[in-house]
């Protein structure tokens, strides 16, 4: 699944042309490195960053809306009272598996894209998570088994938002669907989303979540992702989200380029 080049024959070195004035030095590498660009990414976004986390509000706030729908659709059945296995361990081993594959592949046909694919799975889903906590034991809102009502914030021991599980499931999946060959790009996006939507599903039916919880884990998980592979292989983004003046206000436009 990842492209394989063979050894060129030796040349010369060829000195570079100096980089333009306006064009933006390499980021440094490293996981140090890597952590703190991060965490303040927001000081350097731009128009369609900040496009793309208002989206992400919005989609978040329009799953907070039907929080209580999904809730009574998954707990219907449940007689007064009676608690869920929330299923935490379970609900992690798809994610786990995708990632151990990944690797165990790489190391079996001794990949170093399948290698570098891999750390970016890891570093996104480990970032991710860490933002992931950080915000639920800040916000602390109690989750669909302890209380019928969503707006509950600052009062859970733990918290349940946004979903730890979403977010590690769309970190690995999302660099699953967008790295390595076009050749299986279908199918590694039709596996890597699949892995998001899945295990976001389980956390619903488990009970363990609400669904504005595993919205706000999908964005925070994805965008983990994108910016982990910026990191590793460069930006190279076939898609773009932008807000258009247009009479009256503005429209946001999103645009997807597929191989």
């Amino acid at each position: 699944m990842w492209p394989q080049t063979a050894a060129a024959p030796y040349a010369a070195p060829v000195e570079s042309p100096p980089a333009p004035a306006n064009e933006q030095p390499a980021a440094s590498t490293g996981l140090g490195s890597d952590i703190k660009a991060y965490f303040t990414a927001p000081l350097r976004w731009d128009q369609s960053d900040w496009a793309w986390f208002g989206g992400a509000l919005a989609a978040t706030a329009l799953a907070h809306h039907y929080d209580t729908d999904v809730r009574k659709h998954f707990t219907m059945n449940l007689a007064p009272g009676q608690k869920v296995n929330s299923e935490d361990a379970k609900d992690a081993i798809p994610t786990a598996a995708v990632f151990l594959a990944t690797w165990g592949y790489a190391s079996l046909v001794d990949s170093s894209d399948g290698r570098s694919e891999t750390w970016a799975m890891f570093e996104a889903a480990g970032l991710g998570g860490v933002s992931a906590y950080a915000l639920k034991y800040t916000l602390r809102r109690e989750g669909p088994d302890d209380t019928s009502n969503p707006n509950q914030w600052f009062k859970g021991s733990s918290g349940t938002f946004p979903s730890f599980h979403s977010t590690a499931a769309f970190a690995v999946g999302t660099v699953l669907a967008e790295s390595g060959s076009d050749d299986y790009r279908w199918l590694r996006r039709l596996l890597g989303y699949g892995l998001g939507v899945a295990t976001s599903y389980e956390r619903l039916k488990h009970n363990a979540h609400w669904l504005s919880d595993t919205m706000a884990g999908a964005a925070l998980g994805t965008a983990s992702a994108r910016f982990t592979m910026n990191r590793t292989y460069g930006s190279t983004s076939a898609s773009s989200l932008a807000l258009t003046p247009v009479e009256g206000g503005a429209m946001l436009t999103y645009r997807l380029t597929l191989p």
